[in-house]
């Protein structure tokens, strides 16, 4: 049996037997999360970009583009919706895979449930399997995958293919040759990091339109390459070094990697994290302002450095992937949050000050715990002479150092609200909270957000 038999054997098996509790309520937080980080994307590009060149395909389907208060075709409705909710920075990461596993698999899943009308248990069981479909794949290839592919525009095809196979069709052949085909379509270069251009966001909706896209031909009889994962022209020897290929099935179907994600506390480049962290816990246990600071030295691990690096940056995804920037603001302003991205605060003359004082410089040993660990050592010196020092194991939302419902509630109230109001924002977040008793998903209404 090839891995993708495997994969979608456990799929199927998933589909049939349904969710424990915990692991309904953590599908549900992902759901909540993403929806959170998907309303703020649709005010800033390149959603007004994707409904303008697509204008001819809205309005004619069921699957809703909440935000932007129409609907679409699944493959469509997925590949915006995909893209917007990458926009702001703000949506979840499955830190061993170096992947954001929620934008392309909810947007997948979330398409196909409400054109079939189908229950919000059906939902939350095909973003599961979703979740543990791609995270594994991703964790196999990883970490040399990471060096030149965006992994959640190549990973994030399976995601959505598993979610929407299932979804489609209770037949394990199905979501195999889904996958399978998504597999050779699978794409996302780094290079889109080191560009002010919209590629990066557009990275996920490309998967979710994928995934859903092959599903759709899966279920009406295309098949797909069986062993396109792990066949020598396939897609681990095309695009990572020696990948462990026994990481794509371990404890599958028993150890659930949607309970493990990381929810992002900060509103930009993931691996600037622990760096913020580290300083705002120097500043809170020591009391000191950003006015007091002669210098700061953040030594992290390479991909920190390579990724998010950026020492003068001019615009809002450039200020997203400087390390100098975000973690400058934060010393200032007490968090990182979406207006730290407004014209004004990235204009601000003390965080430009501050940012020249800092130093960003890569810790081997820290190097060799990635993806695993995503640490931080900050050093800050004060200009009276005083010195302090901290290590960051581990980021805030991380699963050794989890965000509650009440935060992530208030995360989504914070982003939300200034795109449908405060009462909507409270009603749509108990609704998402209580999606496994919705019978169909149709009757949120999400096209009216």
């Amino acid at each position: 049996m090839t891995l993708i038999e495997t994969l979608a054997a456990y799929a199927a098996n998933q589909s049939a037997h349904g969710l424990t509790p915990a692991v309904t309520h953590a599908a549900k937080r992902a759901l909540v999360d993403w929806v959170a980080a998907l309303l703020p994307g649709t005010r800033i590009e390149p959603a007004g970009a994707l409904t303008r060149a697509h204008a001819e395909e809205l309005g004619i389907g069921r699957s809703s583009l909440p935000g932007l208060r129409t609907t679409a075709l699944p493959p469509a409705a997925a590949w915006i919706n995909g893209s917007v909710s990458h926009a702001i920075e703000f949506d979840d990461i499955y830190r061993d895979a170096v992947y954001h596993p929620g934008c392309p698999t909810i947007a997948g899943a979330l398409a196909v449930a409400e054109h079939a009308g189908l229950s919000g248990k059906r939902l939350l069981e095909a973003i599961t399997i979703g979740y543990e479909v791609s995270t594994r794949i991703g964790e196999a290839v990883q970490p040399s995958h990471y060096r030149y592919w965006h992994t959640t525009g190549t990973v994030g095809c399976f995601g959505a293919a598993a979610a929407a196979g299932v979804l489609l069709s209770p037949e394990a052949s199905v979501t195999a040759h889904a996958l399978a085909t998504s597999a050779t379509f699978a794409s996302g270069l780094q290079q889109a990091f080191r560009s002010d251009a919209m590629t990066k966001a557009l990275h996920a909706g490309h998967a979710a339109w994928v995934g859903v896209t092959a599903a759709q031909g899966a279920a009406h009889g295309i098949t797909g390459v069986l062993d396109i994962l792990e066949g020598d022209a396939g897609f681990g020897a095309a695009m990572a070094r020696a990948p462990d290929w026994a990481k794509a099935t371990e404890a599958l179907g028993e150890r659930f990697n949607i309970e493990s994600v990381t929810v992002k506390n900060h509103g930009c480049c993931g691996h600037t994290f622990a760096a913020i962290d580290a300083l705002q816990k120097l500043q809170a246990d020591l009391g000191f302002t950003h006015g007091q600071i002669e210098s700061i030295a953040v030594r992290t691990y390479r991909a920190g450095v390579e990724v998010a690096g950026i020492r003068e940056p001019r615009t809002a995804f450039e200020c997203k992937f400087s390390t100098p920037y975000v973690v400058s603001h934060a010393a200032k302003y007490g968090s990182v949050r979406l207006a730290a991205f407004e014209q004004e605060r990235m204009q601000d003359v003390e965080v430009r000050a501050l940012m020249a004082k800092l130093t960003l410089t890569e810790d081997s040993e820290l190097t060799a715990r990635f993806p695993r660990m995503r640490s931080a050592h900050v050093a800050v010196r004060l200009k009276d002479g005083r010195e302090f020092a901290y290590f960051q194991p581990h980021r805030v939302g991380d699963p050794e150092a989890p965000l509650s419902d009440a935060q992530i509630s208030e995360k989504f109230i914070e982003l939300a609200t200034p795109v449908i109001g405060s009462e909507r924002a409270a009603s749509l977040l108990a609704q998402l909270w209580g999606v496994d008793e919705v019978t169909n998903v149709q009757s949120l209404q999400l096209a009216l957000l």
